[in-house]
């Protein structure tokens, strides 16, 4: 690990932070203060990778070196971006729409190498089914306040998994940073992981198959 640049997440999110420390790098994070309200494209992919190319590219401009990650997840119904809920009515709503039904989940990470300029990214995409639960499960759901800091007011990896019937895909794309594909494009800028054991697993402890074998989409 001796000689690599150092790495910099552009992100606050405590889940972000525990996933990016699987890969094994040391990681400096730092918030890259983006409106994300005030970002459009012409469809959600699109705005998805937008969102993390700016991110990335906010917080490379104040620094001298190092590769900066930044990273966007959006949940899409029928094209429809569900971002956070403003509040419990709001993820109600969000959560109504979403129950019995299938969506899409999509991270886009962007790498940006400081010193140069040099950017690439990678967007992957994970297909969520939920159950058709009712409203005593909705609704203790609710309680638990976990919706309202999630993108289509559920997490995947906390109470929120309850609601869900089954899911295709990266897990860890669904929570929000797609380890595999990220491990391959890090590896292009010289950074290649080397954690003390397979960073990228599905619930259960069971080894990715997209770690050794990673097809997601460059852009």
């Amino acid at each position: 690990m001796s000689g690599e640049p150092t790495l910099i997440l552009a992100s606050a999110s405590p889940r972000r932070r525990e996933l990016i420390a699987r890969l094994g790098f040391p990681c400096v994070f730092c918030e890259s203060g983006l409106d994300e309200d005030r970002i459009e494209a012409p469809e959600p992919t699109a705005l998805a990778v937008k969102l993390a190319r700016m991110k990335a590219r906010s917080v490379a401009s104040g620094v001298r070196r190092g590769v900066v990650i930044g990273c966007d997840t959006l949940v899409c119904l029928d094209d429809r971006v569900l971002g956070k809920p403003s509040d419990r009515d709001e993820a109600r709503q969000m959560l109504l729409a979403l129950r019995g039904r299938t969506h899409d989940v999509m991270t886009a990470a962007a790498v940006l190498e400081a010193p140069t300029g040099r950017e690439e990214s990678v967007v992957v995409t994970s297909r969520v089914r939920m159950h058709r639960f009712g409203q005593s499960v909705l609704n203790s759901y609710l309680d638990t306040g976990d919706s309202l800091d999630k993108a289509g007011a559920y997490g995947i990896q906390t109470a929120g998994a309850g609601l869900v019937e089954s899911f295709s895909g990266c897990y860890f794309n669904i929570v929000g940073l797609p380890l595999c594909e990220l491990a391959r494009l890090l590896g292009r800028f010289g950074m290649t992981p080397d954690p003390p054991r397979p960073a990228c697993t599905l619930p259960g402890g069971r080894v990715c198959p997209r770690w050794e074998d990673s097809s997601g989409s460059t852009v």
